[in-house]
């Protein structure tokens, strides 16, 4: 197995830059729109973000909120092994707000079609848009594109996409895996 640094902890610092000032030119003061982190990765992108945002760029009281998709998905039943969903934790209102889904790597799609699922059970939002850190370009099963977009990646055959974040894997880091197959 080989591993190549794609991002480093500078680079990933400023790329939430510069995510937050596209937020920013887009949501002006946050008062009609919200942050959701797609549980369980995306979770640690969000909290950077509205981090960013409140502290580097003073907006205040930004809405942030954890989605968990687990039985929304369209493979959750073909597990042998039981699922165990995360948190889900939206305290506001999203009805005719601005959402803006935040997850760490968008691949096939799967992961954010469960979430559009997903948020309809609070509310139905004004509008939807997507941030994510990593963009897999060459790998959507559903035609679904980032609006807010971090590093656009050409990952193929058995290759993945690890994202580490200091909150839980002691460093922030984006590494290209490759899973060299035995053949």
């Amino acid at each position: 197995m080989s591993q190549k640094l794609l991002l480093s902890a500078r680079e990933i610092d400023i790329i939430l830059h510069r995510l937050a000032c596209q937020l920013i030119e887009k949501h002006d003061d946050f008062s009609q729109s919200v942050l959701i982190g797609i549980q369980p990765r995306g979770v640690f992108l969000a909290h950077r973000i509205k981090e960013k945002l409140e502290k580097d760029y003073q907006i205040p009281s930004i809405n942030l909120g954890q989605l968990d998709i687990t039985f929304y998905r369209d493979d959750f039943r073909r597990s042998q092994e039981p699922l165990h969903a995360n948190a889900t934790n939206i305290d506001f209102i999203v009805e005719d707000k601005h959402v803006i889904f935040i997850d760490d790597v968008l691949y096939t799609g799967r992961s954010i079609r469960s979430a559009l699922t997903a948020i309809q059970s609070f509310g139905r939002p004004k509008t939807i848009e997507l941030l994510t850190l990593i963009d897999r370009r060459f790998s959507r099963h559903l035609p679904i594109q980032p609006n807010y977009n971090g590093r656009k990646v050409d990952a193929i055959n058995n290759e993945r996409v690890i994202v580490n974040w200091e909150e839980n894997n002691g460093e922030d880091s984006v590494y290209l895996i490759n899973k060299e197959s035995s053949i």
